[in-house]
């Protein structure tokens, strides 16, 4: 059986991407690593810190020693950790967001991004921006920081996560032509929002389970 490995930051999206495996991905044995600390330790120091890079690449190498095929990184504020990991890994390592990067770039000049951490808002913006200049394509990034979303959401206030959100995307609606959301926990609100602004929006969550089923098949895996 061909077995993927899921990294998590936040035991969040553990459940979302158990479901979207099943239903892309039925012969897939998932095995999930979940480390909360990690993203506490981030959002506190503001940044990610080499105690956060070890532990990850232990949770790299932990992956790979369970025989998975592909590693499946979920945390787009660790992401250039998993960027400079895949240099030397000796598993494969598929980023939740680089599908999503990749469409947003080819649709849109002007990206509004929305994240609910600075944490994850400057990764996500440079990896838009590399991903636009292996391109050759020339874009603007607008920032869209919905503050007090993430604690809302940890608290269980999930009501409150997604009116702030709301409250971003309407805010910087008129200046883009689209939207990226930065984090994949945010996946629900893709058609909410659409269908608020208008505008075309792009989430993580399906397209990068989407990228692991595809680079299984290329692999002739699946």
């Amino acid at each position: 059986m061909v077995r993927v490995a899921a990294i998590y930051t936040a035991d969040t999206l553990v459940p979302l991407v158990k479901n979207l495996v099943q239903e892309l991905m039925p012969s897939v044995d998932l095995v999930n690593i979940v480390d909360d600390s990690l993203i506490r330790d981030v959002i506190r120091e503001g940044k990610v810190t080499p105690p956060v890079i070890r532990r990850l690449f232990r949770y790299y190498d932990a992956a790979a020693d369970t025989g998975a095929s592909v590693i499946f990184n979920t945390c787009s504020s660790i992401g250039d950790v998993a960027e400079y990991a895949k240099t030397f890994n000796r598993t494969p390592i598929v980023k939740i967001d680089d599908a999503m990067a990749e469409e947003a770039v080819q649709r849109g000049d002007t990206i509004g991004v929305i994240a609910t951490l600075p944490t994850t808002l400057l990764p996500t913006i440079s990896l838009l921006e590399r991903t636009a200049a292996k391109k050759s394509r020339s874009i603007r990034i607008v920032q869209g920081l919905a503050e007090g979303a993430f604690d809302a959401l940890i608290s269980g206030n999930s009501d409150l996560h997604d009116q702030r959100i709301r409250e971003t995307a309407t805010r910087i609606a008129h200046s883009v032509d689209l939207f990226v959301l930065a984090q994949g926990s945010m996946a629900r609100m893709e058609g909410v929002l659409s269908k608020l602004t208008g505008k075309p929006v792009l989430s993580s969550l399906r397209s990068g389970v989407i990228a692991v089923r595809n680079f299984l098949k290329n692999e002739g895996l699946l």
